[in-house]
């Protein structure tokens, strides 16, 4: 039987909630990802809402962005269930899969064709110290104890260098790398730690390196449980492909200019900063 293109019209018209078009894999609600909170929660936003607009267009269907109010939340929120995503760093990671069991990897950040990253621990440049065992009796400003760079990693160095945390003169964590910096070149602090990459956009304004990290595999994107398993293959595909059209390159360097892409990763990366944090617990640094 033959349909006419006007009945197929006048069916539109009286039943205009019905559609011949195929559903976005997973269905249309929103996924929920979340973004491991270093930075202020503004900066953040405008750093990775690029990012959560273009996966959203590419699996078709909407990615809304979320800012965990602190590193523990954050960690809870996608072991829980809570979010279907996560952008993340090594430790708050490796604390995902200690509390909540195996997450599903989707990739990790590229910076300079290498997926790796390190920090530095820092003072300013009237500093009189010249190496970490200089820092005992220093005030020293962390960012948060889930923190890859911004705690544990320097955490460990300074305890290698003979200087254990009770050795410090004061600690402080407060909460993004941003107001670390601030808090040394204001003299509130006489150190800190944080990520290379934002160490250096601050570092003419009157700051001084004293040390550098090793390099530790890179920040991460994970799955929870909860995303279903069609819908994670197609942001794995998403992620790989950013570095592959100037919109994606375009999205990745609002990331961090140094970024250049977000490829494939597997939890045995992380085994490194594993046994830093295996060192640490040890020596009761928690």
């Amino acid at each position: 039987m033959k349909i006419s293109m006007s009945a197929l019209v006048l069916f539109a018209v009286l039943f205009p909630s019905l559609s011949f078009s195929a559903a976005p894999a997973g269905g249309s609600s929103p996924l929920l990802f979340s973004v491991v909170p270093y930075r202020a929660p503004k900066d953040l936003k405008g750093m990775f809402t690029p990012l959560s607009d273009y996966l959203g267009g590419k699996i078709g269907r909407p990615v809304k962005l979320v800012v965990s109010a602190s590193l523990q939340d954050h960690i809870d929120s996608l072991g829980g269930g809570k979010v279907d995503f996560a952008f993340t760093g090594p430790a708050p990671y490796i604390k995902m899969v200690s509390k909540h069991g195996k997450m599903n990897i989707l990739g990790r950040v590229e910076t300079n064709g290498r997926p790796v990253f390190r920090g530095v621990i820092f003072t300013a440049n009237n500093s009189p110290a010249r190496d970490l065992a200089d820092l005992e009796g220093k005030r020293f400003a962390f960012l948060d104890r889930n923190s890859t760079m911004g705690y544990l990693v320097p955490a460990y160095m300074l305890l290698k260098s003979g200087v254990a945390l009770e050795k410090l003169g004061k600690r402080a964590f407060l909460g993004t790398q941003d107001n670390i910096l601030m808090g040394v070149l204001a003299g509130d602090f006489d150190a800190g730690a944080v990520m290379e990459e934002i160490y250096l956009r601050y570092e003419k304004r009157g700051l001084k390196r004293l040390a550098t990290t090793p390099e530790y595999s890179g920040h991460l994107l994970v799955a929870g449980g909860k995303l279903s398993a069609e819908t994670a293959p197609a942001l794995r595909a998403a992620l790989f492909g950013l570095k592959d059209s100037a919109e994606g390159r375009a999205v990745l360097k609002s990331i961090g200019d140094g970024v250049t892409g977000i490829v494939p990763a597997d939890d045995g990366d992380y085994d490194t900063m594993r046994e830093v944090m295996g060192q640490l617990a040890k020596s009761g640094v928690k």
